[in-house]
């Protein structure tokens, strides 16, 4: 054992100081150091091709009262509401439109069929279409010509009577008064038609404004004529 512990001096000694190769040292600046020194080091700092990687600080985020509740969770919380909002909206709206449309019976009303058969010459019928009366006249021979001599020129709404009927012998409007909403007597007033108490409109064979506060004439729905005795309205 002495012998070997004397040749490791005698080695030592032999072997220049130069020769023996340096660890180097890097003496790191204050400044370099805090820029190096995190309040949280990445375990992966150093890895890849940045040197400083450091894994993000969110205290910030984290609320002042230390609870496991943060600004995050607010977020997602905040956005998560409202799109619960926006579907409980959208449903609302699709029930306020389905409780808004037509029920069963109101379509079934949308048209109606009359049997022209039962109504005779000269006479008025009245039926309800879509909560409105709808008057139904038998016009005669005579009625139809008075109807086709008035001068349109004198009148206040000016139509010919061709254009207001289908048939001539057969008048169908809206028996509701063109100045505020009121039902016409029929076979009354100046003119042999329909006459409106309420404010003293006169309308005559034709349906047709000749006199009183009212400004237009009787209104004339859609109808149409599949037979001979047959009737449909709307």
């Amino acid at each position: 054992m002495a012998s070997l512990s004397q040749t490791s001096r005698t080695l030592l000694r032999t072997v220049p100081r130069s020769s023996i190769p340096s660890m180097p040292v890097r003496a790191l600046s204050t400044s370099a150091a805090k820029r190096d020194t995190s309040s949280f080091d990445s375990p992966f700092k150093g890895m890849g091709n940045d040197k400083t990687a450091k894994i993000p600080d969110f205290s910030h985020y984290r609320s002042s009262s230390g609870t496991n509740r943060n600004l995050l969770f607010q977020y997602f919380m905040v956005g998560t509401m409202g799109a619960l909002t926006a579907a409980g909206a959208k449903a609302t709206v699709q029930d306020f439109l389905v409780n808004m449309s037509a029920s069963a019976d109101v379509l079934a009303m949308a048209k109606v069929e009359v049997d022209l058969s039962a109504i005779p010459e000269g006479k008025n019928v009245i039926i309800k279409w879509r909560g409105k009366p709808v008057f139904i006249r038998h016009r005669t021979a005579d009625e139809i010509k008075e109807a086709e001599s008035v001068k349109i020129e004198t009148l206040r709404d000016p139509q010919k009577d061709e254009d207001r009927v289908k048939k001539p012998e057969w008048l169908i409007m809206l028996g509701v008064c063109t100045h505020l909403g009121c039902v016409p007597i029929g076979e009354a007033g100046d003119f042999g038609g329909w006459f409106c108490p309420c404010h003293g409109s006169h309308y005559d064979i034709s349906g047709r404004i000749r006199k009183g506060p009212a400004p237009l004439n009787l209104e004339i729905p859609a109808y149409d004529f599949p037979e001979d005795n047959a009737l449909i309205i709307g």
